[in-house]
């Protein structure tokens, strides 16, 4: 497998993409479209939030029979809580983009993203489905830009890879998330492309198995949305044979996947709002995956451990704290816990006590841009690694006045 310079959302064979400026904002681009020039086999993941917007609802309509060839999105509004009105609003907003694209609307899916609660304006975006079809290129920049909401740059990516029977296979994503940012899934939006020819279920299944590694281990502050979601496309233009059985050629395309996914979901949880540091969070040797996924998310999560990531302060007792409230039941005793980053390490805690560590190595590993925090809980095999972000003054800064 190998990453595509400058790749995204229309890297792979037969991909089209458009953004504008419809006025749900009020001047950044709000209004996205994806469209493949064939009808696509295609899989979604939700928010798992009670909660749910109407897109989802209708894109889960929309997917029934595990087919699509375009996605609509708009920014600015994230259409929830808008009662039947909000469904139908969802619904026309696949009907209108079907005219100029001359698709059936429910070979549309529909995602939206921004504020809860209040009505879309249901018309900017009627105004703009001709410009938008008209647009469609495959300079994919202004549609990576159109779905943003508080992000601070563009999320773009792509991979390729060679079958076993010789066939280059693209993968191409374009993403967004910066706040309420706790998937399972949940908190920010990707869509994926791919021209590989794979069948419905194994697809589905290559999404969730993916997604489970990648988008459900970041978090930014523990606040699962209402909206978001993980959709992918694959067009069969890539000229091979279906894949219908868990063979080499499945388990290479689910390896690039998860790989793709794996840099978008670490950009997400690094351009968390106000965020200046990520933060890998690793726990090895625990009794299961679940339960080192449950005290990794444990300390990311931590408000008092991502302040103190934020001030370069190798407070190591925060993570015990956090360690001690996840749940899992642990000896303490038997633990040790290391900072890390770049080329350096320093460990700070083992067999139930704090070393004496040199504070000024401990501070440099910390103004870095990525920090690893790696817990070690000599009690089992499993391992996994949770990404999240340091706590700063502008995330209270952006979300006290968001609606503004």
């Amino acid at each position: 497998m190998k990453i595509i310079e400058n790749g995204s959302i229309t890297t792979p064979k037969g991909f089209k993409a458009s953004g504008v400026h419809c006025g749900l904002k009020k001047s950044k681009k709000d209004l996205a479209l994806i469209y493949s020039e064939v009808k696509c086999n295609a899989a979604g993941v939700y928010t798992n939030n009670i909660v749910k917007g109407a897109p989802i609802y209708v894109t889960k309509e929309h997917l029934k029979d595990g087919t699509a060839q375009a996605i609509i999105i708009n920014s600015g509004n994230a259409n929830t809580c808008n009662g039947e009105i909000g469904i139908q609003d969802a619904k026309a907003m696949a009907y209108f983009a079907s005219f100029d694209l001359h698709l059936k609307p429910e070979d549309i899916l529909v995602a939206s993203t921004g504020i809860i609660g209040v009505p879309l304006n249901l018309k900017l975006i009627i105004n703009s489905c001709s410009k938008l079809a008209l647009g469609l290129s495959y300079d994919s920049s202004d549609a990576a830009s159109a779905i943003l909401t508080t992000d601070t740059r563009k999320k773009e990516c792509a991979v390729s890879f060679t079958l076993s029977t010789g066939e280059e296979v693209k993968i191409g994503s374009i993403c967004k998330g910066s706040g309420m940012i706790e998937p399972n899934m949940g908190t920010m939006l990707s869509f994926i492309s791919t021209d590989i020819n794979i069948s419905k279920n194994l697809l589905n299944e290559a999404l969730k198995k993916s997604v489970e590694k990648t988008y459900n281990r970041i978090s930014v502050d523990g606040d699962t949305s209402t909206n978001d979601m993980v959709l992918i496309l694959a067009n069969k233009l890539s000229g091979n044979n279906e894949i219908t059985e868990k063979n080499k050629d499945y388990f290479l395309f689910l390896d690039a996947l998860t790989k793709l996914n794996l840099i978008q979901a670490k950009r997400i949880a690094s351009d968390g709002e106000g965020a200046t540091k990520l933060i890998e969070c690793t726990v090895c040797s625990a009794p299961s995956v679940t339960d080192a996924i449950t005290l990794s998310k444990s300390v990311i999560n931590s408000s008092l451990v991502k302040t103190a990531i934020f001030g370069s302060d190798a407070n190591w007792g925060r993570i015990l704290c956090a360690l001690g409230y996840s749940k899992i039941n642990f000896n303490p005793n038997k633990i040790s816990v290391s900072f890390k980053s770049t080329n350096s390490e320093i460990e700070v805690y083992k067999e139930g006590m704090g070393l004496k560590f040199n504070e000024t190595k401990a501070k440099e590993i910390l103004i870095q841009d990525t920090i690893e925090i790696i817990i070690n809980m000599n009690s089992g095999n499993s391992s996994a690694t949770c990404f999240g972000c340091d706590l700063t003054y502008d995330y209270v800064k952006i979300n006290g006045d968001y609606r503004s």
